[in-house]
């Protein structure tokens, strides 16, 4: 394979409200608990099954970091797009590790999906523009159709 792809994407709530600390060289760093859960239903028993994962999130972008800070608390839904980063240091002789998604540079995405107001917004690529899911249903008069019949060929090929 001549690339490799290191891209995590989750959806879940916020399980504490995000910790932002200071860095020694004046940035910010925000850490996140993102609870993700699955849901089935037993097959031999019927009975409604769930299982929760918890994925630390940590985020150096400085325009996410003010975003995370100001809008996001405990409960917080959130879609997100990182990378997977492992961590080793020693504790009493004893090597620990700890897996994060990382949120840094342009290839990261933080979107609130029940933000403010209940509306959503959306901060990509360092916290640049902000859309709302509402504003972009508003763009199209309701008096137009989504699609216009008769506006595409007949002729399809198969």
């Amino acid at each position: 394979m001549s690339g490799s792809v290191n891209k995590v994407i989750l959806v879940g709530n916020l399980g504490a409200d995000p910790e932002v600390r200071n860095l020694p060289n004046g940035g910010q760093v925000a850490n996140l608990r993102i609870a993700t859960s699955e849901r089935w239903r037993d097959r031999n028993t019927g009975e409604q099954r769930e299982r929760t994962e918890w994925h630390r999130v940590v985020i150096f972008s400085e325009g996410l970091v003010k975003v995370v800070q100001n809008y996001l608390r405990k409960g917080s839904k959130v879609y997100i797009e990182g990378q997977i980063q492992t961590r080793k240091w020693e504790r009493d002789g004893q090597d620990q590790y700890t897996t994060e998604i990382v949120l840094q540079g342009f290839n990261s995405t933080l979107v609130m999906l029940d933000g403010r107001g209940g509306e959503g917004g959306d901060f990509g690529g360092g916290g640049g523009g902000y859309s709302s899911p509402r504003q972009a249903e508003n763009r199209r008069p309701s008096s137009q159709p989504a699609f216009e019949p008769g506006g595409m060929d007949d002729d399809i090929p198969f």
